[in-house]
């Protein structure tokens, strides 16, 4: 396997030759099981070198009564105590401020990244110059395989702050010796600039969340700018579910005549790029030689059999600052072990990440993640761009209300369309969901858009009351 070592030592000079598919080709084609008994390997390695320089994971593994030297199969590896977020906000808050799985000294640290903690205590990310390398590295190569090459340029249109995204998208920019575009997002007015960027440099690929590219395309318009006069060939999202939703995905698509890519696991799984598609393979390919992935029961984190849905737990395989071990994602996926159009033997999530556990919602019995309902809309030519979901009881039962834009045209055709597009949007809920919704249609650009990861879902009886009224108000 080419420069397969723990820790990494990557030759930042190694490029494969310009017509390859691969990066590198053994460790991407080899095999499975052949994969997989390396990667056995590697963990044994892994839990050894955590077992020793974290007392985190010591008394963790300890407590369970289980030591690296045990680890004789991956069936072993899926009786190794998993890591939540919990488990590492209070490691950092007993021993600020990296926590106690921190392995290398703290003068080794070379980046430091985090959670807002807008929520609670923020958690620190605190990397190794050796990791960020090789996080670098490994960015470039699944960037690769995306059919980047050097001398392209990507458009960076992602927040540069504690987030991760934005800084993983250049590290493996500089590294692939692309030409770097990092224009950013957030300031009031940046995205009204940004598209006049786009059409003057017209780069080969952008990278943000699918919201913001959608409202983009709406800016653009805004300035009289079409949005496929920017030529973009490739554009690769992370952030928030949207890019493997077949609806959402055709519409980006359409907009801007480029390839959409999705990709990302979680920051604190940095290289996030672990699951990832290629410029062959929609949804997102594990690349179990990065980071090893396994879609596991929620109850239990046992493996799921190939063809279920579960949550993804991952592995660092080359990190050696705050490697995760066994960490739980929270997010529900669904993999496959088919042949992929790429040729890569990987295992591959085919509609990506759908959202997270906790984002899940019930209404009367019927299980809903907000990214279903943002794929049924995007499927609705009229639909304007944006919605809100409110959820909440009114009496004995729970409601789904909807306050949803439809588009300009709607509106200009008066009352009848509008109530047609309504009927359209409780029709999908109700064939899509099984669930009965209540819908306002509101004008365009009624409903605030957003720089980064959407925000749709409120629940607020109150709210609910409001929307009740006038609804029933428009229709008498």
């Amino acid at each position: 396997m080419e420069q397969w070592s723990f820790p990494p030592a990557y030759d930042d000079d190694y490029f494969p030759a310009s017509d390859s598919r691969y990066w590198f080709p053994r460790r991407e084609t080899m095999p499975a099981g052949e994969r997989e008994r390396a990667i056995l390997e590697r963990l044994k390695v892994v839990c050894a070198y955590a077992y020793e320089h974290a007392p985190f994971y010591r008394r963790k593994w300890d407590e369970a009564g289980f030591h690296p030297s045990r680890l004789r199969s991956l069936e072993d590896f899926e009786r190794v105590p998993v890591v939540q977020k919990k488990d590492l906000r209070d490691a950092q808050r007993l021993k600020p401020p990296f926590g106690d799985y921190l392995c290398v000294p703290e003068s080794e640290v070379f980046h430091i990244h985090g959670t807002s903690g807008t929520t609670g205590r923020p958690t620190a990310f605190a990397i190794g110059r050796a990791d960020w390398r090789a996080i670098a590295n490994a960015h470039a190569r699944i960037m690769w395989g995306m059919g980047l090459r050097p001398g392209d340029t990507i458009c960076i249109a992602a927040v540069f702050s504690l987030y991760m995204g934005s800084w993983g998208v250049l590290a493996g920019a500089e590294r692939l010796q692309t030409r770097c575009f990092p224009f950013g997002a957030g300031a009031t007015g940046m995205s009204a600039r940004l598209v006049h960027w786009l059409d003057m440099i017209k780069p080969t690929a952008f990278y943000g969340t699918p919201t913001y590219a959608l409202h983009l395309a709406e800016v653009a318009r805004e300035e009289k700018l079409n949005p496929r006069d920017f030529r973009l060939k490739l554009m690769f999202f992370s952030g928030e579910p949207g890019a493997s939703i077949p609806g959402v995905r055709a519409k980006i698509e359409e907009i801007y005549g480029a390839r959409v890519i999705d990709s990302g696991s979680m920051a604190e799984m940095t290289p996030w790029m672990n699951v990832a598609g290629s410029a062959e393979t929609d949804g997102m390919l594990c690349w179990q030689d990065v980071v090893y992935t396994e879609v596991c029961d929620p109850a239990t984190f046992r493996r799921v059999p190939y063809g279920q849905r579960g949550t993804p737990v991952y592995t660092h395989l080359e990190r050696t600052s705050q490697p995760m071990i066994r960490l739980v994602s929270g997010d529900l996926s669904h993999w496959t072990d088919g042949p992929n159009p790429c040729g890569r033997t990987y295992p591959r999530l085919p509609h990506g990440i759908f959202g997270r556990i906790d984002d899940m919602f019930t209404i009367r019995g019927e299980n809903i993640y907000p990214s279903e309902i943002d794929a049924a809309l995007n499927e609705i030519p009229q639909y304007g761009g944006e919605h809100r979901i409110i959820i909440s009881r009114q009496t004995a039962m729970d409601e789904l209300l909807l306050r949803v834009e439809a588009g300009a045209a709607v509106h200009a055709k008066g009352d009848g369309e509008i109530a047609r597009f309504r009927a359209e949007v409780e029709r999908r809920m109700q064939t899509l969901l099984g669930v009965r919704a209540v819908v306002e249609v509101v004008a365009p650009n009624t409903i605030p858009r957003t720089d980064f990861k959407a925000r749709r879902v409120i629940d607020d009886r109150a709210v609910f009351r409001e929307m009740q009224a006038h609804i029933e108000g428009a229709k008498n």
